[in-house]
């Protein structure tokens, strides 16, 4: 088998004899990658893969909503937030982002070559007044931070930013974050059942010499080693996102993955794997960080603030009605994809994806019976967790760092939540 940089030079996209899809093979999900090994990477990636812009005479996306009526004044966005209304993200969509991809109207209109897409902005059938625009990121903006768009762009007044890296991003780009899409990262360490019928937990791994392979620089796996939790001994940080190292093991080691991601695409789109993998979710060993959250840069907070009041519960709301009728915006993020040359993505992966995230508490109300707001306890938890972990790495970080400095519920309204049954 070719490795995964020799496919990609031969192909232009790349591709093995099974018909995988090297972009999958080669990079991670979204959100969870170092600094470090981004700038390292960024690179070589960026001369491997180009983004192919669609042309002007292809049919526009469908899956957005349609606007039934026009937004009262007590609703409207318009002279309130910018027009348009730009969100980055830190990677291609998926079904993470669902809330956010929620809110587009059926006016879409696709950028292929920047990655991004704008339509009407949709609050549950109610036209806002305002249009938005999500940017993917990854190779197609270098693998450069949300954060870093976010300080540098006026116009992006949102970016996705994990609460850990919020943290090591506080000296240079500092964020706050105002939305969580989801309660619980689905960061996993998954393994072979057949091979290690023992495993049930993390902590089951670390009473083993089980090589443990992983990216360079997340964070998590300090805290993993520095718990007791993992021996550094059985650390391996060459993991490089591709599947190829697991696959030629037959299993004998344990790697990282993403519930919403490779412990479906291994058994169902992974021809050399083809069978079910075990999994725990590392949020379940203690580190309770808040994923791909939506931040500002916190010196625009008062500028922005009258806009947050009304964006903020729109996002809960989309995160609500997503959640419970996510085929339409799956479908969406599906062409979209497919539009930006990423990494392939069924609509199988991306039903699989919110079934996962809504049995395992990922998409929920968490502790209370409000969505997208934060537990700040938790938040002031994983901050007391990575402080020393940064600090031992030289990273520098802001001076007397606050949970609050890192997030806030003041623009969540409480009344709107997950129903129930989802």
């Amino acid at each position: 088998m070719k490795s995964p940089i020799a496919a990609l030079w031969a192909t232009g996209r790349g591709g093995y004899s099974n018909g995988t899809d090297v972009f999958e093979e080669l990079m991670p999900s979204p959100h969870r990658t170092s600094r470090r090994l981004l700038r390292v990477t960024a690179g070589l990636m960026t001369l491997a893969l180009t983004v192919t812009a669609c042309s002007s005479g292809e049919d526009s996306p469908e899956g957005g909503q349609s606007a039934e009526r026009t937004a009262s004044a007590e609703e409207t966005l318009a002279g309130v937030c910018p027009n348009p209304i730009v969100i980055q993200t830190d990677w291609t969509p998926q079904a993470e982002y669902g809330a956010v991809y929620r809110l587009l109207g059926d006016d879409i209109e696709v950028d292929a070559e920047r990655g991004s897409v704008s339509a009407t902005l949709v609050d549950g059938g109610v036209d806002t007044g305002v249009r938005l625009e999500i940017r993917a990121g990854g190779a197609v903006n270098n693998y450069q931070s949300a954060a870093s768009f976010v300080h540098s762009d006026e116009q992006v007044i949102l970016g996705t930013v994990d609460i850990d890296g919020a943290v090591q991003l506080s000296a240079e780009y500092p964020m706050q974050a105002v939305f969580a899409p989801m309660e619980l990262s689905p960061l996993v360490l998954l393994w072979d059942p057949e091979t290690y019928p023992q495993f049930q937990t993390i902590a089951d791994i670390g009473q083993t010499d089980t090589t443990v392979l992983y990216f360079p620089g997340s964070t998590y796996i300090e805290f993993l080693v520095g718990a007791g939790i993992l021996r550094r001994s059985q650390i391996d940080s060459s993991y490089d996102g591709s599947p190829s190292r697991f696959v030629a093991e037959q299993g004998r080691i344990v790697q990282q993955g993403y519930l919403t991601n490779e412990v479906y695409s291994y058994p169902n789109e992974l021809e050399e794997w083809n069978r079910e993998v075990g999994w725990a979710l590392v949020s379940d060993a203690g580190y309770p960080n808040y994923p791909a959250a939506l931040g500002i840069n916190p010196e625009r907070r008062e500028e922005l603030a009258p806009c947050l009041e009304r964006l903020v519960p729109m996002l809960q709301r989309a995160a609500r009605d997503y959640a419970a009728d996510p085929e339409p915006t799956n479908e969406l993020i599906v062409e979209l994809v497919d539009a930006y040359n990423g990494y392939p993505y069924t609509p199988e992966r991306a039903a699989y994806a919110v079934d996962a995230m809504l049995e395992h508490g990922i998409l929920s109300n968490g502790h209370n019976d409000t969505v997208g707001d934060f537990d700040m306890e938790r938040v002031q938890q994983i901050l007391d967790i990575v402080r020393p972990i940064f600090i031992g790495q030289r990273v520098e970080i802001a001076e007397d760092l606050t949970a609050e400095d890192l997030a806030t519920n003041e623009f969540i309204d409480e009344s709107i939540g997950l129903e129930p049954s989802q």
